[in-house]
Formats: C-alpha cells, structure tokens, sequence
C-alpha cells in the first residue's frame, strides 16, 4: 500500500514534460468523471486533494469540453428525434442553444484554430455527411414522400381561402403539391439546350412526350400536351445573341415552357383535372435585357380609361405577347399559343363533366409570364371560374395597384414563394419601391407604383444546415435552392425540418452553395461530356446528331396524349 505514497505529485524535477502532460491529464480526466457522475469513492484522500491544487487551465479546460461536448451530443440526439418523440420546445430551441454552445466553445477553447474549428464543426454537424451521397442502390431513403389522396381538402390546398391556416405551419400536402409544380419549371431548365455551340440553342432537348420519362418526373401522372415558344422584339448587338453560330434553328424564338395535364390515376388523387402551365425564368440575353426595363405599358385597356387602365412592366409584356409572320415559331405570341391550347383542354373535359382546374407556375421571369396568363385564363375561359391559381417562385412585381386589382376581382388565387435573400422578388424599382412601402398609408392608393400579388410564403436559405453561410447570395435565386428551403420549412420560427426528404445534392445543380464537407461538385449538372459522344468504329468523338423527333417543331408533334396514365 506504499507504493502510491511513492509516487511525488508535487514534483516535476526529475520527469519528463511528456510524462507530466500524461499523468496531470489522466488524473484530471478521472477526477472529473469522478466530480461529473457523483459514484464511487476514491481512496486517496491525499492523492485528490494534491490533484485539486494542481488544477490549472488546461485541466479547466478539459472539464469544460467534456461537458461541452456532452451537451451537444444530447442536443443533436434529440434533434434527430422524430416529432412525436421529442417535444416542441426541444425542437425550437435546438438552433438558438447551439448558437450558445458556439459561443461558449470560442471563449473556452482559446487553442489553435485547428482545435477551435475541429469543436465549432463538431457544434454544428449537420445530418448528412459526404458517406451519405455515395451510391447503396435499394439500401438509400427515397427523396420523395408517399403521397396521400387529397381529394376532399384540393380547393384548400388550390387556394379558395387564400391558404389561410396552412402556410404556418406548411401543411405536408401543400409542401408537396408546391414542390410538384416547382420540379415542372425545374424540367425546364434541365431540358433547355443552352449551348452556345449547339445549331438548337434555346430549344428543349426532348420532344414533349417523353420530356418528363428523360427527367423520371413521370410519378406526377401528367402528360405534356404543347410546348411554348416566346419571342423578343429587341434589337441587340451580335455578340449579345444566345448563340454564336450564324445557323441555328431559330434566331427569334425560344422554348419558354409548356402545357400539361393530369392523367385519370392522378386526378383522382388530387380530386380534379389538373391543366397545368409552366414558365422558366431569364435565361437568354435578350430575355435578361427585356427584364431590366422598368417602363409600363397597357395590358388590359378594356372598359378602362386615365389612371385606372391596367399596366405591366413593358419588357414582360413583350415577351408574353410578341409575334411576327416572319418566324417560324412565332407566327403566334407566347399568349396565343398557351390560351388556344387552355380553351382545347378545358373543353373537353369539362365535355366529359368532369371539375377542372388551371394551375400555372413559373420561376423568375416565368412567375411574371405566369401572372399575366392567369388574369387572361380567368377573364376568357369563364368554365375556369374560381379554380386559377399561380404558384410562383422568386417572382418579382409585373404590374399596377389597377393590375393587382384586376387579378383579385377576377378570382385568381396567387401563392408567392419568396427567399429572404432573393433580390429579384425586390424588383422592378427596387430602391423606389422600398422607400415608398415606408409611406404605405400614404402610398398605398397610387396606380403607377408597382405591386405584388396574392400570399406570400417566406423562406430563408440560412435556414438549412446544408448552406454555407457566405454563399454568393445571387445562388438564393436559384430554383432547386428554393426547393431545398421549402422541403425543409415547418413554421417561421422552427428550425429546417429533421425529416426533409428531397435529394440535397440538387442545390449544387448550378450553384456552389453546399457546404465543402458534403464533397458535391459545384454546378455538376450538365450534359455528358459537353454534348459529344464517341464513335467506337472510328475512335473520334463527334456530335451526335438529334433525332428527327427531338427537332423543334411549330407544330404538335407524334400522336396525341393519353390521359389515362
């Protein structure tokens, strides 16, 4: 029993200063176990009291982390806890205590900034990791939730009561019905040939009846009935046009979107038919070009006279309703193609008796086109009353107090999904338009300020624990980034949802705003080695050549659709 009374604590003449770093933390680290749990009993008196005294800061420190860490384990437990087992006020607070956590690791941890990372990452781990995004075929989560029959709540969820009691919290089923419509934009922009080298710049890649089959967005049960071609009337310099080469399939138009229709098996789920119209936002230069003009111009003069005539931004308006005998694809403007196919489909299922609905989406640019469709549908297809809805993403203003009000008294139904950090929704005249919303009791009758629409669903990109924080705010407008948000958005005052579902690899579809650690290329979605493609009897890599139905048509082409599916 003597051999502890051997041991000199007191003195380090004669030992090593590895050996003392080893022995002073082994015996820190004991005590603390000792003075944390509150079991057991240590025989050495003499021995704990020496140690005690010989506490300095970096056995404090010790201390500290282990509780720190400790702590934060238990908090990320329970924020992976699903809802029911966990309670409400665990789950609100999860962000605000780790923010706490982090601000107590940087003033205890005063080390290296290895260390003090190391800890801070530690802290804010999210629940994927780069091992989550390698392939384990059947073994992986679905990205998509089980959809359930929403048939007797699919007015609510259209917008009858202008989504009242089921933005905040997000009703699931209305998070899901938002994100179907906003991966048919999405289509869009992942089909749209934009190569600059490409004879069919500007034009979808895919003809319309195998476009959602390419993109495996074939388990929404819709079918693609007309594509939409749009035209600028804008004279701009050569080296501002979209493509680079003198001969291209058009030089005036471009594939703005396209219309479609629910299938028998999915309308019975949603409890309707769904006539659905899609609009992509800014893409090509002209299009950028049109976006930045602030000038109005009359949309809707009929019955309308002096200051109560209706008006939209000009350069939105010459897109939707641009056209010219000389074009190919745009004998007939933006407008005419959608509504002459609208009317088509409206009758004829409302033919067959069946309750019909028009749903139209669009990002950016296309959320403007989809405003200006809407109010024309509502005044000219009087079958359609009450059941227009827009649900737009990022959307900025298009129109007057009289525009705004015209789109009220027809009935349309609007849902703005809007980024906190998005300027776009912002414009047109966004230093103008702010300082007059100060003065709104003074303001808010004047005709010739621009205005927004319908609901408004606020999200914040810094929301999710999958973002960087000093991401290039410009990737806030990005669309798949606006998906991301909305799966992951319960309530404005809960963090992003521990159950979210959809594939977070999107974001990085063409934006660089995934954390480094997940280890997901920046801008990774692209054609397969830019487009070409190799002949193996030759050996030499060449550009294939499209097939002849994947060639822009002006007209429909291949049978009709079935609406069975």
């Amino acid at each position: 029993m003597s051999a502890p009374n051997n041991i000199e604590i007191n003195s380090t003449t004669h030992r090593s200063p590895s050996c003392y770093n080893t022995s002073h933390l082994l015996l820190s680290f004991i005590f603390n176990l000792i003075n944390i749990s509150g079991n057991g009993e240590f025989t050495g008196q003499n021995s704990i009291e020496k140690a005690k005294k010989r506490g300095t800061k970096r056995s404090w420190r010790l201390k500290q982390k282990l509780k720190l860490t400790w702590k934060s384990i238990k908090i990320r437990v329970r924020s992976h806890l699903p809802a029911f087992l966990s309670s409400k006020k665990r789950l609100t607070h999860v962000k605000s205590r780790n923010q706490e956590l982090a601000q107590m690791a940087r003033k205890i941890c005063k080390v290296s900034n290895d260390s003090t990372k190391s800890l801070a990452f530690l802290l804010q781990l999210p629940k994927y990791s780069a091992m989550d995004f390698l392939d384990r075929g059947d073994l992986m989560t679905p990205a998509a939730s089980p959809r359930e029959n929403i048939s007797k709540m699919w007015r609510e969820l259209h917008g009858s009561e202008n989504w009242e009691n089921i933005l905040d919290p997000l009703h699931p089923w209305l998070r899901r019905e938002i994100t179907k419509y906003g991966e048919f934009v999405e289509s869009i922009y992942d089909s749209l040939d934009f190569d600059p080298l490409s004879e069919f710049c500007g034009s979808c890649r895919y003809n319309r009846n195998k476009l959602f089959e390419e993109l495996g967005l074939t388990r929404h049960g819709y079918k693609v009935t007309k594509y939409i071609y749009a035209m600028s009337h804008v004279n701009v310099p050569q080296w501002f046009l979209s493509s680079s080469l003198g001969e291209t399939w058009s030089k005036d138009s471009n594939w703005m979107g396209f219309v479609a229709v629910s299938g028998d098996r999915e309308s019975l789920r949603i409890g309707r038919r769904d006539i659905v119209v899609a609009w992509r936002g800014t893409v090509t230069p002209t299009e950028w070009f049109m976006d930045l003009r602030t000038s109005k111009e009359p949309f809707d003069c009929e019955g309308e006279h002096g200051k109560n005539v209706v008006k939209v931004q000009s350069g939105f308006f010459s897109i939707y309703n641009s056209k010219s005998e000389l074009t190919r694809y745009n004998k007939e403007s933006a407008s005419e193609q959608t509504m002459e196919e609208v009317k088509r489909l409206v009758k004829f299922f409302k033919d067959r008796g069946e309750e019909v609905s028009l749903t139209i989406t669009g990002h950016s640019l296309g959320g403007a086109l989809a405003l200006m469709n809407a109010c024309e549908a509502a005044r000219d297809v009087p079958e359609l009353s009450g059941n227009v809805s827009v649900i737009s993403f990022g959307a900025p203003r298009v129109g007057n107090l009289a525009f705004k009000e015209r789109l009220n008294s027809l009935g349309v139904k609007v849902l703005r999904v809007v980024n906190k950090q998005d300027i776009v929704p912002k414009l047109p005249g966004i230093v103008f338009n702010k300082v007059l919303n100060k003065l709104n009791p003074i303001t808010s009758k004047l005709n010739w300020v621009y205005r927004h629409v319908g609901t408004q669903l606020k999200l914040d990109v810094f929301s999710s624990p999958y973002v960087k924080r000093d991401s290039d705010l410009a990737g806030s407008h990005n669309l798949e980034v606006y998906l991301h948000v909305l799966d992951g958005f319960h309530r404005k005052k809960s963090g992003f949802r521990v159950n979210a579902r959809r594939d977070v690899a999107s974001v990085n579809k063409s934006t660089d705003m995934l954390l480094d650690h997940l280890r997901i290329p920046e801008c990774w979605y692209q054609v397969a080695h830019k487009g070409l493609i190799l002949n193996k009897q030759t050996g030499r890599w060449v550009k294939p050549v499209r097939a002849p139905e994947d060639i822009p048509s002006p007209l429909s082409t291949g049978p009709k659709p079935i609406y069975s599916s």
